[in-house]
């Protein structure tokens, strides 16, 4: 059985994938599909770095603008969405292109992840949810830390949501998560694919940071998280939990000056970015593609995407 091709790139934020991923679409003739958790949102256009009609170049782009910000998005719905848009975009004769920083989606989709969720009993979901908010994320933590060290070595304590999937699945199944998840890991993928990480030095990466986010703040993104506040959205939503929202709605809130929210956001993008890197370092089958060893030079990193990609026979030229 031949295996369908499947074009990756992704990265740390800011590193400038948006602008590669164009390009190298035109060049194999791709559709790109948005491996991001926050571009999926209408109306969350500026703090979510989005790629505007007029600068798509006529490329199709996939799992952009396609819920409304009171939706949930997670991995399962994500890969069910981007695996719609892979069928489509191949049964035009073009090549799909994942992109996106989210790399827990990216593992999804490639290796065929099954995250779905066993058994339909929610109640223990609920009890935990009130445990974290009565007791803390940090306590809830270490209930995961009795169970499943290996876990909660990964999943950092703010990310309740996914603490609570690890106990819950430790509930059900009696066995950790992260064994599943391990297994789950060693599968192989049903693609015939390459898995370009762009990478930049890291003080350019975060001066990069910084820039986009000093720029966002001059496009109005401090209006653009007013709008989305006036139609309802709140902090409890999955999408207002988004880097550049959530900061900008406790400054709407009056917890913070907005001074102190940007300097939040900076400070906790680079932390976003080191934390991709690292995801993506723990990944296998993964091509780094680091900007400084190409001189910076878009046409020679293409040159090098286009040669890997014959010889791994995803595209032919």
């Amino acid at each position: 059985m031949t295996k369908e091709p499947l074009i990756i790139l992704t990265g740390p934020t800011a590193v400038g994938k948006t602008a590669l991923s164009l390009s190298l679409a035109e060049r194999v003739n791709g559709e790109i599909i948005s491996a991001d958790s926050m571009q999926v949102y209408r109306g969350m256009d500026i703090g979510s770095a989005k790629i505007m009609p007029e600068e798509q170049k006529g490329i199709p782009h996939h799992l952009i603008d396609v819920l409304d910000p009171d939706e949930e998005f997670h991995v399962v719905r994500f890969v069910q969405m981007a695996k719609e848009a892979m069928e489509d975009i191949r049964s035009r004769g073009k090549v799909p292109i994942l992109t996106g920083g989210t790399g827990f989606y990216i593992q999804a989709m490639l290796y065929d992840i099954d995250f779905t969720e066993s058994g339909e009993d929610d109640s223990y979901r609920r009890e935990l949810e009130t445990y974290a908010k009565e007791q803390g994320a940090e306590k809830l933590h270490e209930k995961l830390k009795e169970v499943d060290p290996i876990s909660a070595e990964k999943i950092h304590a703010n990310n309740v949501k996914r603490v609570i999937r690890a106990l819950e699945y430790y509930k059900q199944t009696g066995e950790p998560i992260s064994r599943h998840n391990e297994q789950e890991r060693q599968k192989e993928s049903p693609y015939a694919f390459a898995y370009f990480v762009l990478n930049d030095k890291r003080d350019r990466l975060y001066q990069r940071i910084d820039e986009r986010i000093d720029e966002m703040l001059l496009e109005g993104l401090v209006a653009e998280v007013e709008k989305l506040k006036e139609k309802g959205c709140h902090r409890g939503m999955v999408s207002m939990q988004g880097l550049g929202y959530k900061e900008i709605l406790e400054y709407l809130d009056g917890e913070c000056t907005l001074e102190e929210a940007v300097y939040k956001l900076k400070r906790d993008t680079r932390h976003f970015a080191k934390r991709q890197i690292t995801w993506f370092k723990r990944e296998r089958d993964v091509i780094w593609v680091d900007k400084d060893a190409f001189e910076y030079d878009e046409e020679k990193i293409l040159q090098y995407m286009l040669a890997v990609l014959q010889e791994r026979h995803v595209w032919n030229h």
